[in-house]
């Protein structure tokens, strides 16, 4: 069963009564040779035809959640979640490495051993996994400050995650991003972004060139279609000009990307609820031509079925989807945050819906796996953990000179001397300055 099927079915965009076959709209700011055959790995259009725009219905898959309005109930476990036994362990696997990351995140930015900002993802587990275990590994994720298990869905090291964190050269940013600005290329990670909104433009850049990659220099994917890209953002997020205008230029030129957004209720302290005109996110979709769809953020079936559709239709080029999780975050919105703010009967309410509890139960009921099963990858997670702090602790810190690489265009400018060797390691640079 289609996970987009006959929930809620909107009219048609007014505008697209416009284009006709004769007067169709554009799809590209380029006119493109003729695409690659479905041999090489194309998408399946006649060579002297651009990309169609033949707009679909808009539907949504609803759970229970933002505000009064009655919604249809979403399908049943039964239809929308045909996982195998080894999808169900590998969605159960990544949720608690990312929780068990979480957690020990927070022992260690207590004991001192991480600095600055840190915002944990616990609770908001179904999203990230659920989306991120579908993807090729050419596909790639953007992320924002919340991005730790973001990079671990998508298969960095838990080591150079955590060896990041506490600033070391091992670090997958070699200690230079720290939480809020994970990075790597090998991964198609392709950064955290601490201002939100950031990374939004940067999604929408990359599956425009996945699209120029296939279409224009005729590099076939692995995939057999467009490389996939993932931006994930929270409900506050949606309030900021580049949301809207990535919608509408990832629409107009039939981008593969799917907008996921993480909305946990919460813009730091402020009620998603008392910040925007209309709290429904997912019907921003519809209103620049693509699906918008909402789902429980707390079930990480029903994510895996709306994201698997998403992807799927990125892929074959179809254009973006809009898809709203209604999520929460277990944590204050930071470390340093209290979390004073959200009433205890709201957070017992999420708290009771816990995704990895929730997944737990639907394996043993079904049974995919016995407690022994699921025992064994906790155990085997607690000793990746063990390992990943292990590691960052006994790396080593980086050199002062590290501060100026990749920062001056010239490499014998102001960041080296003559002599080919890092100014800032000269004791008389910083003679009279603050230290380097």
């Amino acid at each position: 069963m289609s996970a987009f099927s006959a929930i809620k079915i909107l009219p048609p965009h007014p505008l697209t009564a416009r284009f006709t076959p004769s007067n169709p709209k554009p799809s590209f700011p380029f006119v493109f040779p003729s695409p690659p055959s479905a041999s090489a790995g194309g998408l399946h259009r006649s060579a002297a035809a651009p990309l169609s725009f033949s707009p679909s219905p808009l539907r949504t898959f609803s759970s229970h959640v933002l505000s009064n309005e009655q919604r249809v109930a979403s399908p049943s476990h039964e239809d929308e979640a045909s996982v195998t036994r080894e999808e169900a362990l590998d969605l159960y696997e990544d949720m608690v490495l990312g929780r068990s990351f979480e957690d020990m995140c927070a022992q260690m930015y207590y004991r001192g051993k991480m600095f600055g900002f840190v915002h944990l993802y616990n609770g908001q587990e179904a999203v990230s996994t659920g989306f991120i275990r579908l993807l090729q590994p050419g596909d790639s994720v953007v992320s924002t400050y919340r991005d730790h298990v973001h990079a671990l869905s998508k298969g960095v090291p838990a080591g150079a995650v955590m060896a990041e964190l506490f600033g070391k050269t091992t670090g997958c940013c070699r200690g230079q991003g720290g939480s809020m600005h994970m990075f790597s290329a090998p991964h198609n990670v392709l950064g955290g972004f601490a201002f939100i909104g950031e990374g939004i433009p940067v999604a929408t850049g990359a599956a425009f060139s996945s699209r120029y990659r296939h279409e224009v220099l005729k590099e076939a994917s692995p995939s057999g279609g467009l490389d996939v890209t993932l931006a994930f953002f929270g409900d506050g997020t949606c309030n900021n000009g580049q949301f809207f205008e990535c919608l509408n230029m990832a629409q107009l030129w039939k981008l593969p990307i799917v907008f996921v957004v993480e909305n946990n209720l919460w813009a730091i302290g402020m009620s998603h609820l008392r910040a925007t005109s209309d709290p429904v996110i997912w019907k921003k979709g519809p209103a620049f031509g693509m699906p918008g769809v909402h789902v429980d953020g707390m079930d990480v079936l029903k994510v895996r079925a709306v994201a698997k559709e998403a992807i799927e239709r990125a892929r074959r080029g179809d254009g973006p989807t809009l898809i709203e999780c209604e999520t929460y975050r277990f944590r204050g919105h930071s470390l340093a945050d209290p979390d004073e703010l959200r009433k205890p009967d709201e957070k017992a309410h999420y708290a009771a819906r816990d995704p990895i509890l929730a997944l737990k139960k639907y394996i043993l009921e079904h049974d995919l796996a016995g407690e022994s099963d699921l025992k064994g990858i906790e155990k085997k997670i607690d000793d990746v953990i063990e390992d990943a702090v292990e590691f960052a602790d006994a790396s080593p810190l980086p050199p002062r000179s590290q501060l100026l690489e990749n920062v001056f265009a010239d490499p014998k400018g102001f960041g080296i001397g003559p002599d080919g060797k890092y100014r800032c390691e000269d004791p008389k640079f910083t003679e009279g300055t603050a230290q380097v």
